[in-house]
């Protein structure tokens, strides 16, 4: 069943599906399939949780041995004989050998990085969907709406549910493309490729100084327009912009050359990683100029970043794991609707404690070689969440 509605350019559908209420079999082998994902998660999450502890203390070891060693440069207008083969710490302007170029365009810029970005005028389709029981029956409302926007990729209107009246093209004419400087200095140093893939501080480009390409491109703002029509395009129209990072020479339009701070090693020349005997690597850029301390203070706040960030996905793994295993016993009784309730805040709240348990666990065990106090102290720790569960369910028995 379908309803039809066009408001203007924004195209609009409905369709209904219907199909049986599934039967307790049914439901039963579904959940069982959702066991097995749960086991997958589950394990998943002892994985994640216990090299996480690992390659965290690493990384913070690896840190306090690089600034141990780390000597500041007094320059870096030359290449110090000394220094070769030790950790060094440097700051100053970008440079490159050349500028990039984008002769489609009439486009240069000094800079590490160009970055053509092209985008196609589409339909895109948007779903909206909702479920509801209706005569025994479990039917679903879905609305479908199209909107013509512009996008970096090629829409496959071959997926959409109403090709008809909305189809883009398969490819487009101009493509995207990232330029990338082949050798890019601070003074008299050359940067590693690892350093360079740092450099990613994009932004975007002012065309207001350029002219129109061709007869068949329009600027407009800080676009290239490949249309008949600026303010009415047509499915199949472009517009291109550009962006930089790292600039490295003084633009009249843009200003003077951006500073970074290396710490690397010393290789002749040229700034490569270091290896640390933690078995971590040191080769970190920052914009701007730093000391030795900030920089190596930005790198300890990015560890402890990333550890918490990755506990708190393991732990959501673990949690979401014995919520998958355990709803067996929610599908056993969902005929009872007050039982169905009450089991499924049971189910939550013991994949809540069992998950918060097991996660402390897993770190403790992941900081057992290395910081044996904190792993005991975390491992009674990971006995609260039981130990409060248990003491809620005793006053209940007895009463």
């Amino acid at each position: 069943f379908r309803q039809f509605s066009d408001a203007g350019s924004r195209k609009e559908h409905v369709k209904i599906t219907s199909e049986p209420k599934p039967g307790f079999l049914e439901r039963l082998s579904e959940t069982s399939g959702g066991m097995l994902m749960g086991l997958v998660t589950f394990l998943l999450a002892f994985y994640l949780l216990f090299t996480n502890e690992g390659r965290a203390l690493r990384t913070a070891k690896s840190l306090d041995e690089g600034l141990s060693l780390v000597v500041p440069l007094d320059s870096i207008q030359s290449v110090s004989q000394q220094n070769e083969g030790r950790l060094v710490h440097l700051a100053g302007a970008l440079s490159t050998s050349k500028p990039l170029f984008d002769p489609s365009y009439g486009l240069s810029i000094r800079a590490v990085k160009l970055k053509r970005n092209v985008e196609m005028y589409q339909w895109v389709e948007y779903e909206d969907s909702k479920e509801y029981e209706e005569n025994g029956e479990i039917k679903k409302e879905t609305k479908y709406s199209y909107n013509t926007e512009w996008k970096s990729e090629v829409v496959n209107s071959r997926n959409f549910d109403r090709e008809i009246g909305h189809k883009n093209p398969s490819a487009m004419a101009v493509e995207s493309f990232t330029a990338v400087s082949p050798n890019v200095q601070v003074g008299s140093f050359v940067l590693s490729k690892g350093l360079v893939d740092k450099i990613d501080d994009f932004k975007q480009l002012s065309l207001s100084h350029l002219e129109d390409p061709h007869a068949d491109v329009t600027r407009g703002g800080d676009y290239f327009y490949h249309s008949d029509n600026l303010r009415r395009p047509e499915v199949g129209d472009l517009r291109v912009s550009f962006f930089y990072a790292g600039l490295s020479g003084d633009d009249p339009h843009l200003g003077s050359a951006d500073k970074v701070t290396v710490v690397a090693r010393q290789r002749g020349d040229q700034l490569v990683p270091y290896h640390t005997k933690s078995g971590d690597v040191l080769q970190i850029l920052y914009p701007g100029d730093l000391s030795v301390e900030e920089v190596f203070q930005k790198e300890h706040q990015s560890n402890t970043m990333k550890t918490w960030a990755l506990r708190a996905a393991g732990w959501l793994s673990m949690f979401v794991g014995i919520s998958l295993m355990t709803r067996i016993f929610y599908t056993l009784v969902d005929w009872f609707p007050v039982v169905r309730d009450l089991v499924n805040i049971g189910l939550k709240a013991f994949a809540l404690c069992v998950a918060s348990s097991l996660s402390l666990l897993t770190i403790s065990a992941g900081w057992l070689f290395y910081r044996p106090l904190w792993a005991l102290l975390l491992a009674l720790l990971s006995t609260v969440p039981i130990v409060v569960a248990k003491s809620r369910v005793l006053p209940k028995k007895q009463q």
